[in-house]
């Protein structure tokens, strides 16, 4: 059985590789596909076979033939392109609206901002293994200093989980990279501490070269990203994989907050009852 293609690179190679072998239909649908990715990565099934002249059902087959369970699965890569190959926020919401047509005003882009990063918060708790997350809050409880690495869309999870452990008395040091430092400010890591680095996809370069030092140098990792495929996953000693909403090209940090909060508050729980288990005669549970 061929495996599914991973990204639309691939994607692409294995059309290119297998057009010869389909039917005149699945031919017409993939050249429909890799000459107008953009319009594929938005518009829906019945606008798509609209465009191209083949039936909903084709479109379908077509993602059925190349290991997908349908087309909205295949669909996610052309999404997922437009995202890297687009990260300016004025282009990519251009290229929305000339895929779709549309215009959404400010209350139904806030329904469906809403709706979606409250899909996403709902399976949080199940998608992240407890024993990851007690893994993680040993790493943090064991460093003297936690450090904390998150370049572009992912700074804002470590900006916020640096501010939220100085708050429960646990050193800790944003590696923010301020005038071309950040190969020193990961010099400074001591044995003893740790490093948390947030990435999602497409992976800041930053971001992977201070995992890549920490981890040839033993400086335990613990790593939030976007997939157990991710070239961080590899690296780290605890690996706590995220999924965020996307709405129209838009990916949110919403689940990536609320786990960097956790962390941190049961961080901070775990500290207190080691403080109140130190002070003689104390039992838990005692006003």
């Amino acid at each position: 059985m061929k495996q599914t293609p991973q990204d639309f690179s691939e994607l692409e190679t294995r059309i290119t590789q297998e057009y010869a072998t389909l039917s005149r239909r699945l031919q017409q649908t993939a050249r429909f596909l890799l000459d107008h990715p953009q319009e594929v990565a938005f518009a829906t099934v019945a606008k798509l076979s609209e465009q191209a002249d083949v039936t909903p059902s084709t479109l379908i087959r077509f993602a059925n033939s190349f290991g997908f369970s349908g087309f909205s699965e295949m669909q996610q890569l052309f999404r997922t392109r437009l995202v890297d190959e687009l990260p300016n926020y004025t282009e990519r919401i251009r290229a929305v609206r000339s895929a779709t047509g549309e215009t959404p005003d400010s209350t139904q882009l806030l329904w469906e901002f809403a709706d979606a990063n409250r899909e996403v918060l709902e399976q949080l708790p199940g998608r992240i293994d407890p024993r990851c997350l007690e893994q993680a809050l040993d790493v943090f409880d064991k460093a003297e200093i936690v450090h904390v690495m998150g370049a572009r869309r992912s700074f804002v999870v470590a900006n916020y989980f640096t501010y939220a452990l100085h708050h429960i008395d646990k050193r800790a040091c944003l590696l923010n990279g301020l005038g071309g430092m950040l190969g020193e400010q990961v010099k400074t890591i001591g044995k003893r501490d740790a490093l948390m680095v947030v990435s999602f996809s497409p992976y800041a370069e930053e971001s992977r070269e201070a995992a890549a030092q920490a981890k040839q140098r033993g400086i335990p990792l613990v790593v939030i990203t976007d997939s157990s495929l991710s070239p961080l996953a590899r690296l780290a000693d605890v690996v706590l994989v995220v999924h965020e909403a996307e709405v129209k090209s838009f990916r949110g940090l919403t689940a990536s907050l609320c786990l960097a909060q956790t962390l941190a508050i049961a961080l901070g729980v775990r500290q207190d009852k080691a403080r109140d288990q130190r002070i003689p005669g104390h039992e838990a549970g005692t006003p």
